[in-house]
């Protein structure tokens, strides 16, 4: 599987998507400051919006589409799933 993940610093806050097979370690690679350099610099860590995908090209695709979404757009789709933007994390097994 693969998925696109979106990370906040806070409701609201500073964003990022990205694209993993392994949602639980990329998060442990941020979190130890081994991932982007952007989530390190805004410390954006709160998994607010996962989505699933059998197929890479379909996973890159989407995480693509949702780079060029407004951002406004992006809110939207988090508070319809996650209107609380709770740390999805601790659902990780």
């Amino acid at each position: 599987m693969y998925y696109v993940y979106i990370l906040a610093s806070r409701r609201h806050g500073t964003l990022y998507i990205g694209v993993t097979n392994s949602v639980q370690k990329r998060l442990e690679e941020h979190k130890a400051g081994n991932g982007s350099s952007f989530v390190k610099t805004y410390g954006v860590y709160r998994l607010v919006h996962v989505e699933s995908y059998q197929r890479a090209e379909d996973a890159i695709t989407r995480e693509k589409q949702l780079k060029k979404w407004k951002r406004d757009w992006k809110i939207e789709m988090i508070e319809r799933e996650n209107p609380e933007w709770r740390d999805l994390s601790d659902l990780l097994v």
